[in-house]
């Protein structure tokens, strides 16, 4: 979709941009991030062509934008700045749909199109199409500008610090609103923050920047787990995973190697091999090492000894997938008071296994680590 070739950008005689190369997808939305004076808002109004590289090229779905008219560019490109960019002397119908109009767009399908888009961002048609900017709040403004930037119809959206300037609350409902837009209307988004939480809470995929140069370029929870070097984890901030718990997957705590037995054993076999590795509970898999089945102590110990485990075993068991959130896993724990969970990968074989003591375990390790490093 946007490809970044060989992109460097000089200011009389500094270096802003050094080299930059990057591929982003159709449908992401990605985030620049970095100290100020990094090169994020540069590399994005590049896009709209409103910097021009020193050298290097961009490509939008395959064509160097170089050669593309400036005005034709920017009609099929959405721009959300912070302080909106409304024009004061227009009514909020006439701000949303005056690139369509421009476009020669049917009237009918705009207005249609900016009623659905008004109250998409959380502002009833009714209510808002006649007023004028000043008549809004800062938060109403902005959601106004997102849905002008939506109204292009076009596959890319750029957005420089849009909601930097609102309060707490207002800019948490943007972020929600925004990252359900995207989700549901499949846009690419390019989206400039110097806030790491803005960042974690709507990226698909976060690219830090320092000088001018791509110091990482994953996703919000490879970073969070994996910073590509002391300068990325100062800067994210060694604690903030524990502020996304929901970054936190069943991999990294799951027990990799769950004692398991075949249906075809018998409760003798089955307590022994308890007993043998000091546990309360197997697994019950096929030849696949497909999950079918589990049984407890508790279960069998009463059971005549040469019962077969296929016709003791509990078979309707739950079970997460390995990429299961810590906080799913907890919830679900808690609501079917159990103290474990078999893992499965999408053909239902067995994988792991999550318990309550593999979570603290896990939780005490990575606590020591970063008391550690710090």
């Amino acid at each position: 979709m946007i490809q970044f070739k060989n992109i460097s950008k000089r200011f009389g005689g500094k270096t802003i941009i050094n080299q930059f190369s990057l591929n982003i997808e159709a449908g992401e939305l990605v985030v620049f991030i970095g100290p100020s004076g990094c090169g994020k808002t540069t590399l994005l109004k590049m896009i709209n062509k409103l910097v021009q590289p020193s050298s290097g090229q961009i490509f939008v779905n395959g064509s160097d934008i170089s050669k593309v008219n400036p005005i034709e560019l920017r009609r099929n490109i959405g721009y959300v700045i912070q302080n909106t960019g409304l024009f004061p002397h227009m009514t909020i119908q006439e701000n949303v749909e005056l690139i369509p109009k421009l476009k020669g767009e049917d009237s009918q399908v705009i207005e249609s199109k900016t009623k659905e888009l008004l109250q998409i961002v959380g502002l009833d048609p009714q209510e808002y199409l006649d007023r004028y900017p000043k008549e809004l709040s800062g938060g109403q403004q902005q959601r106004v500008g997102v849905a002008r930037a939506f109204s292009t119809d076009s596959d890319i959206i750029l957005m420089d610090e849009p909601f930097s300037a609102l309060d707490p609350v207002t800019r948490t409902s943007l972020q929600d609103e925004l990252y359900l837009m995207q989700k549901e209307l499949n846009k690419t988004i390019i989206f400039v923050t110097h806030d790491m939480d803005e960042a974690i809470k709507i990226a698909d995929k976060i690219c830090i920047l320092k000088d001018g140069n791509i110091l990482q370029y994953d996703t919000p929870e490879n970073i969070l787990k994996n910073p590509a070097d002391d300068f990325v984890a100062d800067f994210i901030g060694k604690r903030r995973i524990w502020n996304n718990p929901e970054l936190m997957t069943v991999e990294d705590f799951m027990i990799t190697n769950p004692i398991k037995i075949t249906a075809r054993r018998n409760v003798l076999q089955a307590i022994e091999i308890m007993k043998e590795y000091k546990v309360d509970s197997l697994m019950v898999t096929n030849k696949q090492n497909k999950l079918i089945g589990l049984i407890t102590l508790k279960g069998i110990q009463l059971l005549n000894r040469n019962s077969i485990v296929a016709d003791v075993m509990e078979k309707n068991i739950l079970s997460v997938t390995e990429d299961a959130n810590l906080i799913s896993v907890l919830a679900t724990m808690n609501e079917h008071r159990i103290g474990y969970l078999p893992v499965v990968n999408f053909e239902n074989q067995l994988i792991g296994l999550i318990t309550r003591s593999s979570i603290l375990s896990a939780l005490s390790s990575q606590l020591i680590d970063m008391e550690v490093a710090f």
